[in-house]
């Protein structure tokens, strides 16, 4: 079981799969903008996580 399932059919629409990338990727922004480097990084990681997951990678074609 991997920790984002990109065929799931929660991410059958491409908006959730982008807002899902997205979001963490802002918050992290807004983390460093807010001078809290820690949850930055600790966003940030999971937003990068979520972008190859359900971006780059994709769901499979079944």
């Amino acid at each position: 079981m991997r920790f984002i399932d990109p065929d799931h059919p929660f991410f059958s629409r491409a908006w959730v799969r982008w807002t899902t990338a997205v979001a963490p990727l802002a918050w992290a922004g807004f983390e460093l903008a807010t001078g809290n480097p820690g949850w930055a990084i600790l966003f940030g990681a999971a937003g990068a996580l979520a972008f190859w997951q359900l971006i780059i990678v994709g769901p499979s074609d079944k």
